[in-house]
């Protein structure tokens, strides 16, 4: 592996910058990272969010759990080791998004807070915004539209967030959603209010 790595030589330096990209796209990339239980809501409110940005003219990318799954992530199981790595590839096609220019949303359970601060750092902290879909277990387990908590309980699926293995709060995230409170509508407009004056060039959204 280190001889590989040995004969690698980025050509970052020659390269456009993010800045490039950023000014040609008029807006101002940005990691927003959903995390929260299976249920939480995550997938909804990122995709009603993706929708908001681009009526307002932004160009955003999502990357979701089982589309990662499926597609580049689709050799990974549901180990430990690869749980990880699921997570360390999905921040590495994320700091690409942004280094594009491209606003980028993630929505992954992600339990605990060692793994969501190694996408952090792969990112670039400046960029990662943490955004909690803080629903209860109770109010997911009841949603359970895959099924997925029937099996946890029943022992059909081993190491299931919130049943079986733990998940971690995020300790300072960038905003709190709770989805059996609030409205779809009223989560996105709380992330607006984050958001775009973060990704406007000239913090002018309307």
């Amino acid at each position: 592996m280190k001889e590989k790595q040995d004969n690698i030589y980025p050509i970052f330096d020659s390269m456009l910058k993010r800045e490039d990209k950023e000014d040609l796209l008029k807006q101002r990339s940005v990691m927003i990272w959903f995390t929260g239980l299976s249920g939480s809501g995550k997938s909804t409110v990122a995709i009603a969010l993706e929708r908001e940005l681009h009526q307002r003219g932004l160009l955003c990318r999502i990357l979701d759990g089982d589309n990662i799954r499926s597609g580049i992530n689709n050799n990974l199981s549901f180990s430990e080791a690869d749980r990880i790595e699921n997570i360390r590839r999905i921040a590495e096609i994320s700091k690409l998004f942004i280094d594009t220019g491209i606003i980028t949303i993630a929505a992954f359970i992600s339990p605990n807070n060692d793994i969501r601060e190694m996408a952090a750092g792969i990112i670039g902290k400046e960029n990662f915004l943490e955004i909690f879909v803080s629903t209860s277990i109770e109010e997911c387990e009841r949603r359970d539209v895959k099924g997925l908590y029937a099996k946890a309980r029943r022992g059909e699926i081993k190491d299931f967030t919130g049943v079986s293995a733990p998940f971690e709060a995020p300790e300072h995230p960038a905003l709190v959603l709770d989805t059996a409170v609030l409205s779809v509508e009223e989560s996105v407009n709380r992330l607006l209010e984050l958001i775009l004056p973060l990704v406007s060039v000239n913090n002018d959204n309307k």
